[in-house]
């Protein structure tokens, strides 16, 4: 049998596994070979729900994912068709930006990144087993009718020119290969709803995890086959309606920012094209629900998979629920809002946000005709629930490594999450440490003060989900150090530490800092009042004073600044004394956190370890004190005879 060698394999083209594969290839850097395997390539990057990025939290894990030297933030900003700020009306902690993308031209240009991407071969094809030897994952096993996936120029250029529909770059080439193994030291896996996927709607099952795709039917078998413990749930999507059978002008719009605020801190030049934003912007509209909608809803409950027993997963997003699912739990609830949100710039498609159903066809009808300038709208494409299969996350490490397979990685909706942007974080952590792997070096773990893709990683390790995780600011208890404006400082040394930053992210990067240290000089230089003496540092304290003051203020005084460094540097000043407080708590805490519980520990050896302890560590194996201390079952006392445990199996007498 044919076999190709590389560093890493990532299986999978969806958020997660894109971020995997440029991760992979960044740290391995020159020499490095990462292949990327997916059914479809022409599927690469593409938006399967919402095309739209980040909100709240999910905007801070995008900043994160870009400082990272991600592909997400550098895409949206590409594709990006109405850009907004959430919760400026609050702290600069909780604000989350989001863009609403021409869903189309986003996965084009994922895929004109990976394309161009030295080090990352992709093939279509599908695995048919996974490569275990002497206990470790060695590769994978591509059955007959692979091929090898090249990249269409011309589509690229074109797509670039931001003036047509974009069309897929990448594609399969080439005549169908015979078996073969492709071998790694490292294996990322990343299925996302695919895993035995079923879709609903109504009475309807079809196999598949997206609409004219397949189910991947053999990887849960090759997962239990390996000793993993499955769960199965559900997602999922609401219909599409023809944008001109809606009554558009008759509902109110929903504006954008302006001007927008890119996601990328790379310098527009790094950008596919010169300037930023690169397409036309757009607004979306807002309708509701009314009572007579919900009452059709109720009559036909009987009817909703999720409530007829006919979907098997125990329960679907909490905090993304069905439109069936609001009705039940909300039912002194007349209304809720729809948005109605284009799917691009050059296609009819319109995204109604608000409104996921599995419900069946003609009840779906009901449901849209009966919202305000939806009367006469056609549906082009109907909702529908996707239930599938995925591995409880207490079997991996905060690396994405499973515990049960050392150099397996696992990575996305597998992992039990819902949403692009968690997803995405997940494969860049996974791609980074199967990278570190490959290279015979330490594994690297994100803390929870350190970025909310810490926040979320620890939470995946040490809490089994009752429903799909999504990621938000209440989450973190070190919010105030997690914002989305400064993800640059938080993490853009990391990564030019571990190979992630490109030399354009590392100049712009240290031109910003080099901007807000003259920023804050010049607050310390100036006067803000003449006949009080008053500098404009302490002006600039004060939350009743409007940035735009203190930077004209600076300006006059002959600093020059964009007045989005003006603002993070105020924000700064304002939100001084709460964060050294919550860094003089990190610091507490730092021993914990990072204090290693050695993988040969055996809870059965620990004097004294209450029984549940012992049972809650055999099943979630901590990798740190602090890990285990925030495992349900496991109290102060109990972490107190793990540390000494541990401090015993590190330095054996």
């Amino acid at each position: 049998m044919r076999v190709e060698r590389f560093d890493v394999i990532v299986i999978g083209g969806g958020h997660a596994g894109v971020e995997a594969a440029w991760a992979a290839a960044s740290a391995l850097g020159a020499g490095g070979r990462v292949a990327l395997v997916t059914m479809d390539p022409s599927k690469v990057g593409a938006m399967s729900c919402n095309p739209a990025i980040g909100g709240l939290a999910k905007g801070q894990m995008v900043r994160e994912i870009d400082a990272l030297g991600g592909v997400m933030g550098r895409a949206t900003d590409h594709a990006g068709i109405l850009f907004k700020v959430l919760n400026t009306s609050k702290g600069a902690a909780v604000r989350g930006p989001r863009a609403q993308c021409d869903k189309y031209h986003y996965a084009a240009e994922v895929q004109r990144l990976v394309a161009s991407r030295p080090g990352i071969e992709v093939f279509a094809g599908t695995v048919d087993d996974l490569l275990v030897e002497q206990g470790a994952c060695a590769g994978v096993r591509l059955p007959a009718g692979w091929r090898r996936v090249r990249a269409d120029a011309d589509a690229a250029a074109r797509n670039a020119a931001g003036t047509q529909a974009a069309v897929p770059v990448l594609a399969a080439d080439g005549a169908p290969q015979e078996s073969c193994e492709l071998r790694a030291a490292a294996v990322v896996l990343t299925t996302g709803t695919f895993m035995r996927a079923l879709m609903h709607t109504g009475e309807a099952v079809t196999p598949g995890g997206r609409v004219g795709e397949g189910s991947a039917v053999g990887v849960s078998a090759m997962l239990r086959g390996l000793g993993f413990e499955l769960g199965r749930l559900k997602t999922g999507t609401p219909p599409r309606l023809r944008r001109g059978t809606i009554d558009w002008e008759s509902l109110a719009p929903q504006h954008g920012d302006e001007p927008p605020q890119p996601f990328s801190d790379l310098p527009a030049s790094s950008l596919a094209r010169g300037a930023f934003p690169g397409l036309a912007q757009v607004d979306c509209r807002l309708t509701e629900t009314t009572a007579e909608i919900h009452g059709l809803i109720r009559a036909n409950l009987h009817r909703a998979p999720m409530y007829s027993g006919q979907i098997e997963a125990s329960s679907g997003p909490r905090y993304c629920p069905s439109l069936e699912d609001k009705v039940v739990r909300f039912a002194d609830r007349e209304s809720h809002h729809v948005f109605l949100e284009p799917e691009g710039l050059f296609t009819d498609e319109v995204y109604c946000n608000g409104i996921s159903t599995s419900l069946p066809a003609e009840v779906q009808e009901g449901i849209v005709r009966g919202m305000r300038g939806c009367e006469r709208a056609e549906i082009v494409r109907w909702g529908y629930a996707v239930e599938y299969d995925m591995v409880w996350p207490h079997q991996i490490d905060a690396t994405c490594e499973t515990k049960r397979v050392p150099g397996l990685f696992l990575a996305g909706q597998i992992n039990g999450t819902s949403g692009y942007e968690e997803a995405a974080a997940q494969g860049l952590v996974a791609g980074l440490n199967a990278a570190r792997r490959a290279r015979g070096l330490d594994p690297v773990r994100l803390g929870r003060e350190q970025a909310y893709v810490g926040v979320m990683m620890d939470d995946l390790v040490t809490r089994t989900p009752r429903e799909p995780y999504r990621m938000f600011t209440s989450r973190a208890e070190h919010r105030l150090l997690l914002r989305a404006d400064n993800a640059d400082e938080r993490l853009t040394p990391l990564a030019r530490e571990l190979g992630l930053a490109c030399e354009a992210r590392v100049r712009a990067y240290d031109d910003r800092m080099t901007a807000m240290e003259a920023i804050r000089a010049g607050l310390r230089a100036t006067r803000a009042d003449a006949a009080t003496g008053e500098r404009l540092h302490d002006r600039a304290r004060r939350p009743d004073v409007p940035v735009a003051e203190i930077a004209a203020a600076l300006r006059a005084a002959g600093t020059q600044a964009p007045d989005a460094l003006v603002d993070r540097v105020v924000t700064d000043l304002r939100y001084e004394g709460y964060v050294a407080r919550q860094r003089a708590e990190v610091r507490r805490h730092a021993e914990g956190e990072r204090s290693p519980i050695p993988a040969s520990l055996d809870p059965d050896s620990i004097v004294g370890l209450r029984a549940e302890a012992r049972e809650t560590l055999r099943k979630f194996r901590p990798a740190t004190l602090g890990q285990a201390g925030r495992l349900a079952g496991i109290s102060p006392a109990d972490v107190s005879l793990i540390a000494i445990a541990a401090k015993r199996a590190r330095n054996p007498a």
